[in-house]
C-alpha cells in the first residue's frame, strides 16, 4: 500500500485541516515479562521447537496505520489507512 509523504488532514490540536508529514508507526519494545510470554518458555523448555498440539490458523491481515504529524503545531496522530484489512505493508512514496 503506497502512502504520499504528505497530506492534508485534520489536526486536532488546530482544529482545521492543515498539511500533514507522514511517518511510519515504529514498533514498541518488548517487555518479556508478559505470564503468556513466561509459560510459553517454561512449556517450551527442553524442547527445541514449538510445544506440540498447536493448531495453525490463518491469521487476520491488519488494518494499517501511518502517523501523521502536523507541519503547523508539529503534534501527531495516528490514522488508519481505508480500504479494510491488508497483508501488504505500509510504503510512503518518495
Amino acid at each position: 500500500m503506497k502512502v504520499p509523504k504528505e497530506m492534508n488532514a485534520f489536526c486536532p490540536s488546530c482544529r482545521k485541516h492543515t498539511k500533514h508529514k507522514v511517518k511510519n508507526p515504529s514498533k514498541g519494545k518488548a517487555r518479556g515479562l508478559a505470564w503468556g510470554t513466561l509459560r510459553h518458555e517454561r512449556r517450551t523448555k527442553g524442547y527445541v521447537g514449538k510445544v506440540k498440539g498447536q493448531a495453525t490458523v490463518r491469521k487476520q491481515g491488519k488494518r494499517q496505520k501511518v502517523i501523521l504529524v502536523c507541519t503547523v503545531c508539529n503534534k501527531a496522530h495516528e490514522r488508519v489507512l481505508g480500504g479494510g484489512r491488508t497483508k501488504k505493508k505500509v510504503e510512503i512514496k518518495k
